[in-house]
């Protein structure tokens, strides 16, 4: 598997070179040149693997488990070190806690401990492998353009490109050895890898605001990290293995503590309540950077984990506490995404909203919500990516990220306006692929366990989710004025990054049969010996109803400026083309278009912290279960 080894490495030899590169137009075409190469890998991987299974390597433990230890070792000195710098006191104790658990595993437990294979490709890995190649590349190269005029808007920021470009593909890499890892030794340094490139890079401003959520960020998530170093010390001191196929395939009889705390682990990454907080102060980062922590790497790292280990979970007192976590997270931030008008906190609300969909799936753990739960992983790395990215553009063109101030973007922006209502469709609307994947979850979760909670947390998340993207999407096509196009602003390689993401969005949802027949049910036959299948019926159906779906948006295309556009009606005041009218006394006014946030209904203060108070109860009852299921015994 010459093409695994390539996509480990080729992300950090471009690393490497970035950050040795000055800033030269040559660091910007080897930024393009890395990420089509990686793209590459990414799909040759599909090509050579997506009909094999899954396949064990057996890759040579030594040296490359102490080169990992040590990385890992450096990576938890970095964090203390920058603790202490900044004066951050709980950050330096989780991080020397960590450590500790750390240190003990592996010298009182690892050397006994045999991994015959250390990597392995499957079904899943490879699904993982093309979001992270081809969207975190994407991302890479949309990065180019955006850090030059976000540094040219703020000169106040040191300009610390070098180490961006270098965090970022560190970054793939780290992703990459996390979905190719069958030693969870080797899992948990690609974590925290991940976890401190996260860190740095949501600091990258060094304003006071983002070292303090940069370090928010680093707290939680070394939360998470304790828990997994937990269940490594678990397994060595019951004489249990590292390799994660056979953990996955002992099922809970052997594997039931280390996945549930491997699981909450994957809760702390994965941004659910009660550790959002972080997703949300990361919003302060460039936006590539929440492109990427959103779409395919951060997040994804969490739940991919939750999911692995979703046959352990199934039909389990912690499986279930688990799957209400994502549940009640999905309801409450999906209500909270209401109140939002600053468009990067909507999109970070509907993040952890749907990826609570997916943890809602990998606890309830039947071979039907584990194909709803990779749906979904799929939909939401490539619609929101294009959204983050479009809300980037859309910030440098108008100095704001303020929905309201987006109304009629379709006549300033048309081409990225028209992307972003693509972005906006594939979330919610039929039959993109968001609305297929959940339509999957309630298929699930109708037969699972407790199943009536799970529908009703689903159906009326679902209902506030419609609210929220619908009255974004109405501002866009809103034309309040005949705004200036200003559209040839925009740098070729931004609409380049977002035409693909937007053909993404359409092209995933119509190959989503061949998708789920190629790809997802080879993967749940093999944990399950069934699969979940779509009718013909269904599949036409959807197909007919793409098209008509497609009609809308391409309809915008013809808008022109010579088209009559009629003036608005002010129950019968006299009203100008640009959205004036006479108001009483006589007195011109200006008409102004503005949405519902209805922030005294779903507060967000209010909310947060019920949703907080519960997920903490569920958290609880997660360990409780598994005390009760004798896990501790």
């Amino acid at each position: 598997m010459d093409v695994l080894y390539f996509l480990l490495l080729a992300p950090l030899i471009a690393a490497v070179l970035l950050y040795v590169l000055p800033d030269h137009p040559v660091r910007d075409w080897l930024v393009r040149i890395a990420a089509v190469a990686i793209a590459g890998g990414s799909l040759y991987l599909l090509a050579t693997a997506f009909n094999k299974g899954t396949q064990l390597i057996a890759f040579p433990t030594e040296p490359l488990g102490y080169i990992l230890t040590g990385i890992g070792l450096l990576v938890a000195l970095a964090v203390l070190g920058l603790a202490v710098k900044y004066k951050k006191p709980v950050a330096a104790v989780l991080a020397l806690v960590q450590v500790g658990l750390v240190l003990w595993f592996e010298l009182a437990y690892a050397p006994g401990m045999h991994v015959a294979n250390n990597l392995f490709v499957d079904e899943f890995s490879i699904v993982m492998a093309l979001i992270i190649g081809i969207i975190g590349s994407a991302i890479c190269v949309y990065a180019v353009p955006y850090m030059r005029t976000f540094h040219a808007q703020h000169p106040e920021v040191p300009d610390r490109r070098r180490m961006f470009f270098f965090l970022l593909f560190a970054f793939l890499s780290a992703m990459f050895g996390i979905v190719f890892s069958n030693n969870l030794g080797w899992f948990l340094v690609f974590w925290e890898v991940t976890t401190f490139t996260s860190f740095v890079l949501i600091g990258y401003t060094r304003t006071e605001e983002a070292i303090d959520n940069a370090f928010l960020a680093v707290v939680l998530n070394l939360v998470g990290g304790i828990g997994f170093a937990l269940a490594l010390l678990w397994l060595g001191m019951t004489g249990g293995t590292l390799e994660l196929d056979k953990l996955v395939a002992g099922g809970a009889a052997i594997a039931l503590v280390p996945a549930t705390l491997i699981a909450f682990a994957g809760l702390t990454k994965a941004a659910q309540l009660p550790f959002s907080s972080w997703l949300l102060g990361a919003m302060v980062a460039p936006t590539p950077v929440s492109a990427l922590l959103h779409s395919s790497t951060m997040v994804k790292a969490g739940v991919y984990a939750i999911v692995k280990f979703a046959p352990v979970l199934a039909n389990t007192l912690p499986g279930l506490a688990l799957g209400l976590v994502g549940g009640v997270t999905f309801l409450a931030a999906s209500a909270i995404a209401v109140t939002q008008s600053n468009a990067k906190r909507v999109l970070a609300y509907s993040t952890v909203a749907n990826l609570g969909l997916v943890v809602a799936c990998g606890g309830i753990g039947t071979y039907e919500a584990v194909w709803a739960a990779i749906l979904l992983i799929i939909f939401h790395a490539v619609a929101k990516s294009l959204l983050f990215l479009g809300v980037g553009t859309v910030e440098h063109q108008l100095h704001s990220r303020d929905i309201e101030d987006m109304a009629g973007l379709i006549t300033n922006l048309p081409r990225v306006g028209l992307m972003m209502l693509i972005g906006m469709a594939g979330m919610y609307l039929a039959p993109l692929g968001m609305l297929i994947s959940k339509w999957a979850t309630l298929r699930a979760f109708i037969d699972a366990p407790g199943g009536v909670v799970f529908v009703l947390l689903v159906a009326f998340g679902s209902a506030v989710t419609v609210f929220f993207w619908a009255k974004w999407m109405g501002l866009l096509i809103a034309r309040p004025n005949r705004g200036e196009n200003i559209e040839k602003r925009v740098p070729r390689d931004e609409l380049a990054v977002l035409g693909l993401l937007a053909a993404l969005v359409v092209g995933v949802s119509i190959l989503f049969p061949w998708i789920s027949q190629f790809l997802l049910e080879p993967y749940v036959y093999a944990l399950y010996g069934q699969v979940a299948q779509l009718g013909q019926s269904n599949i036409t159906i959807m197909l007919l109803m793409m098209g008509t779906v497609i009609l809308l948006p391409a309809s915008l295309l013809y808008f022109r400026k010579g088209r009559h556009v009629l003036k608005p009606y002010m129950g019968g005041r006299p009203t100008t083309d640009d959205m004036h009218f006479a108001g009483s006394l006589g007195i011109e006014r200006e008409m102004g278009l503005h949405n519902y946030y209805l922030e005294d209904l779903f507060s967000e203060p209010r909310t947060f912290r019920a949703g907080v108070a519960v997920t903490v109860v569920l958290i609880v009852l997660m360990f409780a279960g598994l005390a009760l299921a004798g896990g501790f015994a």
